[in-house]
């Protein structure tokens, strides 16, 4: 037999080299064809073994395709990280008024930081053009501005390597047909959705950027875009993550009831609360929503504050007028933790793995200790350490729950 060494994947997934054994093609002496012969493989040396094809004679081989699925499970696990990575270093970068820092977008130029001081003045020359600084910021210091420009830089050069992490491995595994029909569709959609990213990304810093002669407020980027870019995270975050955890997490052979059925479905709905209210929390933070009422359970001396629709259209209000903005994310967070605790509740009523009791209970402490940071952050009016927990603790909830919907997801008959 010929013997096929591919490289080793240890800097990939931390395992040795992995062998693979080509067929033989069988002599024409004996069958008369060129057809290839499979011998049978030892018990236990691998649990399936993908399609092998022949063409102009030469064989070509693509890897065990279990071994494989764990190989690409694990690199999409280790991307979904670095898009949460990218997403909390966003939001840390808007709470500190950070993202307008940068007045130019070049993909390659703008890797290289200023080092000298005439390319600092030069940089700071540029931000004293635009709005933020005439209005805000007019008596910032080259200092202060090092500061908030080195945060979106942070957060630029982050977003860059969340690219290379998804396009370089995604090409080696295609080259060497790691990658199955179906996945290779959702590589591609998640290879395209980052690019979408980072122009989406541009998109949004333009908008804080305009002249708006008739405005007097706060130069800021467009919630409506700010809602865009994180929504557009969230999705590739989720899609990552729901695939990586699909691949490697092996499935149950749950008993299909009624309880069950409806625990899957609760499942799926709570999943889309949760990210609902993390997409709600981008117009909070465009509008700087959280300084309007800082009390609870009331909004001020009433439940419901009388300028709730003082816009006009009123569907303005939902996407324009802070005070509803912020009693909508209320609401959202309210309804989300209820259905989390329901969920929980159901969840203990059917038999279930250990595995997936833990996914349950550990998505009902997530759901209130979120509960407990949004309140603290509300009360103590948006200290940035605790805004960017409360933050990052939505991602933790919606990991969470797309854990869950993989416990109990369908086994394919």
């Amino acid at each position: 037999m010929q013997r096929l060494l591919f490289p080793p994947l240890k800097a990939l997934v931390g395992s040795p080299c992995l062998r693979l054994l080509v067929p033989r093609a069988a002599p024409r002496s004996q069958c008369g064809c060129s057809c290839g012969i499979r011998r049978s493989l030892r018990p236990g040396q691998y649990s399936t073994v993908s399609e092998v094809t022949l063409q102009s004679g030469r064989g070509t081989v693509s890897l065990p395709s279990k071994a494989a699925e764990r190989v690409v499970g694990r690199w999409l696990l280790v991307c979904s990280g670095t898009v949460a990575g990218a997403v909390i270093l966003g939001g840390v970068t808007r709470l500190t008024e950070s993202g307008l820092s940068m007045v130019d977008w070049h993909l390659i130029k703008e890797m290289k930081p200023p080092t000298s001081q005439e390319e600092w003045e030069t940089e700071f020359q540029k931000y004293q053009q635009f709005p933020e600084f005439k209005i805000l910021n007019h008596d910032m210091t080259l200092a202060e501005f090092k500061f908030i420009w080195y945060m979106e830089y942070s957060h630029r050069m982050w977003g860059r390597l969340v690219g290379l992490a998804y396009i370089l491995p995604a090409a080696y595994f295609w080259r060497k047909g790691w990658l199955s029909r179906g996945m290779k569709g959702r590589v591609l959609a998640l290879c395209g959705l980052v690019c979408f990213q980072g122009l989406l990304g541009w998109f949004m810093v333009k908008s804080g950027l305009e002249e708006k002669p008739d405005s007097h407020d706060i130069p800021r980027v467009s919630q409506y875009r700010l809602a865009a870019h994180l929504g557009s995270a969230l999705v590739l975050y989720c899609a990552s993550l729901w695939t990586s955890l699909s691949l490697l997490l092996p499935q149950h052979k749950l008993p299909e009831t009624r309880q069950l059925l409806w625990l899957r479905r609760c499942a799926h709905g709570t999943a889309g609360l949760v990210f609902l209210t993390a997409l709600s929390g981008a117009f909070v933070a465009g509008l700087d929503a959280g300084l309007v009422y800082n009390s609870f359970p009331k909004m001020g001396e009433s439940w419901i504050p009388e300028d709730l629709f003082t816009f006009s259209p009123i569907l303005k209000n939902v996407f324009e007028n802070p005070t509803m903005v912020q009693f909508d994310h209320r609401i959202l967070g309210i309804t989300s933790v209820t259905a989390v605790t329901v969920l929980y509740f159901l969840s203990r009523r059917i038999s279930l793995p250990r595995r997936t009791k833990m996914a349950a209970a550990t998505l009902l402490a997530l759901a209130y200790t979120q509960v407990g940071l949004g309140i603290s952050t509300l009360l103590m009016y948006v200290p940035t350490p605790l805004a960017a927990t409360h933050q990052s603790g939505s991602l933790a909830l919606l990991s969470v729950a797309l854990w869950l919907m993989s416990e109990l997801r369908r086994v394919p008959k």
